[in-house]
């Protein structure tokens, strides 16, 4: 079969957009692998979101390289998601006009390797740095054959990448005791199969083999094009579709899709799209007839404002001193008040607010606990929180900004002041969610 010799920048933004869509659908899986260096189940949140922030910069125009990696760059999350910026990076730094041949991949997957050893002081065999070197490797010995071809250059890379990512267990031992390969070497792996897969022109998903269940995801975007065409090709790809017209040529759009990859490429090749956002959604199941969850969710608290605040939100709260008596299914927050957990799902939250927005997504009827479990994980993760320098409501507001500074769409403010939420909303243009909480050091969560 013949395949493209080059992929050129629209090639390039399909490939980014593609892998955006592949990395949210795989973004549990890939969370379920994370047990090195911190078992902290965000590295696959850490990569999509750091993929989301690529293909977002492609909004203010430029050279779709350039762009792809300056989004990546800034808005890297944890060491995967710097890799994933590095390797973005170096194919920026390779191409000319964001045209993608075999050479100029090796070439890139090369700068990312040195990009990569420069970043980090002391690399640790068996992660994403020996599968990304082994891929660079691979396609600098296929770039050096006569004859060779992009597709052949790509495919050898993710052979050898595939082959390194199965040997991460006996490079580290964490991985070795759990079972598991390295989260970010399977996330790099996604994104190469990202790569074959669109000059391949397949439609079907990269990366590790699929779980029985198919993951469902909410994609959320602003498009200005022709819209009753992007309906009449997004429809059979999923349901919940809403399209809200902000003019004859320009809309929101709404879609829950097991094939979030095809929606957001169908909407790149066929109009402008902004704003682009993805959430994983709980997979379907069956209603169980009149069955409650019998889980629920512990924190540890001194009596007063904030076990009150806790117990509020259906958490079931102990004194700091006390152990907490959770069973196999049950979830415990763990706030820095209490380090004795026993048996339970841990959620760390690093702050209150980080434990507010955990809860937020808590689901007490589904029947899939490492589903919540996941979800509340990275809603904490996500949380920014800041400390104003003073109990003022000024340096409340400068707190704020400094913190929306590096993005965010939510404010969540803890405090014993009086927080106009309405006013400082509009001042800051985000939405402003202030909880008064006597006698507690004001806390800021940006999200």
């Amino acid at each position: 079969m013949s395949y493209p010799s080059t992929l050129d920048s629209c090639g390039l933004r399909n490939w980014a957009t593609r892998a955006v869509g592949e990395l949210a659908h795989r973004r549990e899986e890939i969370n379920a692998l994370n047990v090195f260096p911190v078992p902290d189940s965000d590295t696959g949140s850490n990569m999509a979101h750091t993929m989301e922030a690529a293909v977002a910069e492609l909004d203010k125009g430029g050279d779709v390289a350039d762009s792809l990696a300056r989004g990546a760059v800034r808005g890297a999350r944890g060491n995967s998601g710097m890799v994933l910026s590095q390797v973005l990076r170096g194919v920026a730094e390779s191409t000319v006009d964001s045209v993608i041949d075999g050479s100029v991949f090796a070439r890139s997957l090369q700068q990312a390797v040195e990009l990569v050893d420069r970043a980090i002081a002391e690399p640790v065999e068996g992660t994403v740095i020996t599968v990304l070197r082994a891929a660079a490797e691979a396609a600098d010995d296929s770039a050096a054959r006569p004859g060779a071809t992009l597709h052949g250059i790509v495919s050898g890379a993710i052979s050898a990448a595939r082959t390194a990512l199965e040997r991460t267990p006996s490079q580290l031992p964490a991985l070795q005791e759990a079972g598991v390969v390295d989260a970010g070497g399977a996330g790099l792996v996604i994104l190469l199969e990202s790569l074959l897969a669109e000059i391949e022109g397949s439609t079907g998903h990269a990366g590790l083999p699929a779980p029985e269940e198919v993951t469902v995801l909410e994609v959320v975007f602003f498009y200005e094009g022709d819209i009753d065409a992007l309906q009449a090709a997004i429809a059979p790809m999923g349901d919940s579709l809403v399209i809200a017209r902000a003019t004859e040529d320009s809309a929101n759009v709404h879609i829950h899709s097991p094939q979030a990859g095809a929606v957001i490429e169908t909407a790149f090749a066929k109009g402008k799209v902004t704003n682009l956002h993805l959430e994983v959604l709980p997979a379907p199941t069956e209603p169980a007839a009149e069955e409650s969850v019998a889980r629920r969710v512990y924190a540890a608290a001194p009596a007063g404002p904030i076990t009150d605040l806790l117990e509020s939100a259906g958490v079931t709260v102990v004194p700091p001193e006390k152990p907490i008596a959770a069973e196999d299914e049950d979830i415990v927050l763990v706030t820095g008040l209490s380090s004795q957990t026993g048996a339970g799902r841990v959620v760390p939250a690093q702050s209150l607010v980080a434990a507010l927005a955990a809860i937020s997504v808590n689901e007490p009827n589904n029947p899939d606990t490492g589903a919540v479990v996941a979800a509340m994980r990275d809603a904490a993760n996500s949380m920014r929180v800041a400390h104003p320098s003073q109990e003022t409501l000024a340096s409340i507001s400068a707190t704020c900004r400094d913190l929306l500074a590096e993005g965010g769409e939510q404010v969540t403010i803890l405090s014993a002041l009086d927080v106009d939420e309405e006013d400082l909303g509009q001042q800051l243009h985000v939405d402003v969610v202030a909880l008064n909480v006597p006698d507690i050091a004001t806390e800021i969560g940006v999200e």
